[in-house]
C-alpha cells in the first residue's frame, strides 16, 4: 500500500513530443519568414565571421550532444544522472542544442534573427525542462533537490566537474546524436538555398532587416 502511494506521487515523465512540435513550427516558420526577408548589408569580412563562428557552432552542438548521451544514454527517466556531463549543467543536451540553432541562424547574418531564432528555442527548451524537472523531484525527492541547488540549470560550471569510475557509457546513444546532427545541417543548408534563391531572383525579398 506504501509502495502504491509513492508511486502515485511520481508524475509522468515530460512528452518531448510537445517540445518537439513546437521547434518543428518555429522552425517552419521562420524558414517561411527568411524566405522574403534579406539580412543587413555587411562587409565580406563580417559575412565571414559570421558563417565560420556559424558553423563552429554547429559542431560543437553535433559533438557536445554526443558527448551528454555517452553519459545518460538510455537512463533519462530511469536514473539521477549526475555526473560527467550532468555535474556541471542539469540539462546539457539543450545547452548544446541551443549552441547548434544559434549556429544555424548565424548563416544569415542577422544579429536580430540569431537572437530572436535562439530564444524561441529557449523558450520551447525550458518548456521541457520545466516539464521533465518535476518529474525528477517527484521521483527522487531530497537527491534530486540538492542536485538542482548545487548545478547550474543550462550554463555550465567547469569547476562542479565530477566523474564516476564505474560510468557506463552508453556508445549506441552518443552515435545516434551524430543522426540528431542532420536536423542541424539540413537547417544549414536551407538557410543556404534561401539565399541562392533570394540571389537568383527566384524567392522575392519584401523587407531587409535592419541588423
Amino acid at each position: 500500500m506504501r509502495f502504491q502511494r509513492i508511486m502515485g506521487n511520481i508524475q509522468a515523465p515530460f512528452r518531448q513530443r510537445y517540445r518537439i512540435n513546437a521547434l518543428r513550427g518555429a522552425g517552419g516558420l521562420a524558414l517561411c519568414l527568411l524566405a522574403v526577408t534579406s539580412a543587413p548589408p555587411a562587409p565580406p569580412l563580417v559575412r565571414v565571421i559570421f558563417e565560420v563562428m556559424g558553423t563552429l557552432a554547429i559542431f560543437i552542438a553535433i559533438a557536445g550532444r554526443g558527448w551528454s548521451l555517452f553519459y545518460i544514454g538510455d537512463r533519462k527517466n530511469s536514473e539521477l544522472v549526475t555526473y560527467g556531463a550532468y555535474s556541471i549543467t542539469r540539462h546539457p543536451l539543450y545547452f548544446f542544442s541551443l549552441i547548434g540553432i544559434a549556429g544555424v541562424a548565424a548563416q544569415t547574418g542577422s544579429l536580430l534573427l540569431i537572437g530572436v531564432i535562439t530564444l524561441t528555442a529557449y523558450l520551447a527548451f525550458d518548456m521541457a525542462m520545466r516539464g521533465e524537472e518535476a518529474y525528477l523531484a517527484s521521483r527522487y525527492g531530497q537527491r534530486f533537490h540538492e542536485y538542482r541547488r548545487a548545478t547550474p540549470k543550462l550554463w555550465p560550471d567547469l569547476s562542479l566537474w565530477r566523474e564516476c569510475d564505474d560510468t557506463l557509457l552508453r556508445s549506441a546513444k552518443a552515435l545516434s546524436s551524430l543522426r540528431d546532427g542532420v536536423v542541424f545541417l539540413a537547417a544549414w543548408v536551407g538557410v543556404e538555398l534561401i539565399e541562392l534563391g533570394q540571389s537568383a531572383g527566384l524567392l522575392p525579398v519584401f523587407w531587409t532587416l535592419p541588423i
